[in-house]
Parts: C-alpha cells; structure tokens; sequence
C-alpha cells in the first residue's frame, strides 16, 4: 500500500523576504514589482526529491499549488480540486487543506511561512499530521522543518515505516503591519500534530529576554564598533542583538531589515537584496548578523535579502556573527542553521564558526551541514 501525502503549496510565499517587504501576505503584487522570484514551489521540489521512487501517492490541489510539481518529479498524483483565482490565495490554502483532511493522507505537506501554517491549522487543527516546508519570510510557528531538505529526510523516514514519534507543536504568526513598523507582536494560534525527530524540526521562537542581557549587548556592540575599518561595507541584519550595535553608533536601525553602514554613517537601510549587492559591488564587506532564538537560523530566517549571490562573495570569513550565552546555550547543543536556498553554499558555510558573545569575548559555535550532505 503506498503512502499517500497530501501537499499544499503557496505559490506566493516568501515574495517579500529579497525585497524587504517583511512579508507576502498582503504585498504579493507589489513584491513582483519589485523583482522578487516566488521560491516555495523550488523549495518543496528539495523536499520532494528524497522521497522519488517511493510508493506514494500525492493527492494535491491543481496547478502550482501542488499538481504540477508532482507530476514533474513522476509521482502517481491524484488532484482532489483546484484554486479559485490566479494567483491563489489564502482561501484557496483553507480549501485545500480541508479536503486533504477528509481524503484519507497519511500526512499533510505544505509549503510556505507562517500565515499558510495558520490557514492549515485552522483548517486540520490537529486531526492530521502535518509537516511544513520553509518558505516563508517569517516562521515563528514549530510546525517547520529547520530546510526544505530536513522535511525531506523526515518525510522519507516516514514512508520507509521508521518509528517516528508525533507531538504536538505550536502555530504562530506575526502582525505583519506591526512588523514592518519594527513591532514583534507574536500570537498563538494553536497546534498541529507534527513528526517530532529534533534534528530536522526547528523550535518555535523564542522572544524577551534583552532588557536583562543589556550590559551583555553593550559589550558586544563595544567590540564590534572597536575593530570597524574605514571604507568597508558593514550589512547589518535584523534582530535586537544586532539593533544594539546601530544603537551604540548612534545610527537608526530598521529592526527588522538589512541597513548598510559605511564610515560610521547609513549609506541606506531596509535595502533590498538587488540594493545591497548593487551598493557593494566590487568593494570590501562584512555581514553582521545574529541567530533566531531558540531555533538558531543565522541565514533564511528574516534576512532573505542577503541573497547566496552577495554571500557567496563575502564567504565565511566576512560573516560576523554575535549573540549573548544566555541565547547560545538556550539552543540546547543544536547547531546554528543556514538556510540561503542554495545546498552548495550552506554546505561551505558549515564548521565551527566564531560567535561575538561579548567585549573581545567569542566562543566557537558549530553551523550544521546541510542534512542531505
């Protein structure tokens, strides 16, 4: 008996991340404007590649919400319905994810960030497992694996019939206006049941937690700005421990977007990925960058426009990266994740690499090789 998958892909999500939009729930046109390239058909293609020549059955929603993709890689595919605008939407998420309750799937595989986990959720609540692919700009929610190629190992482990524990894992989504004003306002939405193996399963995000570490974001900021040299192209990423070193140059910060400083000054901030490697071409660079609490991402989680183009060209050495002790041992032993899109990238960035934990102060910290690697 073959295994049968359900999958649901947003088409459309992850448009804002190279773009700086924040998001793709409401800005979709606009990002394509933009010249933004939708990413999550690609990345649940790595997904799906470790699982072809097994007995599955997909059954999935018409068109590039599921159907083509599947037929492309020659999986036997049934197709249960179909979107009812083009470019889908989150109504046509919600349909699908409700017949895919009803149609007997052994699992739900769906592609996208966490607005498409939320409509899966309220959809399936936790009837069926699921199991997400990263592809949005924001994932908060637990329900993802850590790469597309993560969810592929999982899934496979599953249609080979390995013991693979259930669990039930949180949903969560952002107040996208809030958050492009620089405002982390998180909610819950409730829980899915999600094969839990810790190694290919990100952890929800954690939050707080920086007005008790201030004194140890000081130091930091004090020993990034001491080793600064002049005419180099400093990206600063998103997040509070990174927003402590604009703080201490006294410079604004777009909390949640990349800023690129130059001489102690903003040459310009919330740049797009097109922006950041026309404004640096040919000139030398360095990536200040952080991890996601509690889930450990250094690259692909909000920091979509540092694109493996310009990260390629910076290399390893050109990343700096910090955060406090207290965020590093939250992380458990698991190693930091870089997720760029590109395997053969991630897979150089991977070893041990310095963390900036305080004033002349750094550990060295292991970056996981991509899983399939």
């Amino acid at each position: 008996m073959s295994f049968r998958l359900g999958l649901i892909i947003n088409p459309l999500a992850g448009l804002g991340g190279s773009v700086a939009l924040k998001g793709s729930d409401d800005v979709a046109a606009r990002a394509l404007e933009l010249g933004a390239v939708p990413r999550a058909i690609e990345r649940t293609r790595v997904a799906l590649m470790a699982v072809q020549g097994m007995e599955i059955e997909i059954l999935t929603w018409d068109g590039d919400m599921g159907a083509d993709l599947a037929r492309e890689l020659g999986f036997v595919t049934r197709v249960i319905g179909k979107p009812q605008t083009d470019p889908s939407t989150a109504d046509d998420t919600l349909a699908a994810a409700r017949a895919l309750k009803g149609s007997g799937a052994d699992l739900i595989l769906f592609a996208g960030g966490d607005g498409t986990a939320r409509n899966v959720c309220e959809a399936v609540d936790d009837t069926i497992p699921v199991l997400g692919v990263p592809a949005g700009v924001k994932i908060h929610s637990g329900v993802y694996a850590i790469t597309p190629a993560a969810a592929g190992e999982l899934l496979a482990m599953l249609v080979r019939g390995e013991l693979v524990s259930l669990g039930g894992q949180e949903v969560r989504d952002l107040d996208e206006d809030a958050f492009r004003a620089g405002r982390v306002q998180a909610r819950f939405f409730g829980e899915m049941n999600v094969p839990v193996e810790h190694r290919y399963l990100q952890h929800v995000k954690n939050g707080g937690g920086q007005e008790d570490e201030q004194l140890v974001l000081d130091d930091i900021a004090a020993g990034f700005i001491e080793q600064m040299e002049a005419d180099v192209n400093y990206l600063i990423g998103s997040g509070t421990t990174v927003a402590a070193i604009m703080d201490a140059l006294g410079i604004e910060n777009t909390l949640l977007g990349v800023d690129l400083v130059r001489n102690g000054e903003l040459i310009a901030s919330d740049c797009t990925a097109h922006e950041l490697e026309r404004l640096t071409a040919d000139q030398p660079v360095q990536i200040v960058i952080t991890l996601i609490g509690g889930q450990g991402h250094i690259i692909g989680r909000g920091n979509q426009q540092l694109s493996p183009e310009l990260l390629r060209r910076v290399g390893r050495g050109g990343l700096y990266v910090v955060a406090t002790k207290t965020k590093l041992n939250a992380l458990d032993g698991r190693p930091l994740i870089v997720d760029s899109g590109d395997p053969e990238l991630d897979a150089s960035l991977a070893g041990l690499i310095q963390v900036h934990t305080g004033y002349r102060d750094a550990v060295l910290y292991p970056v996981a090789k991509p899983v399939n690697q």
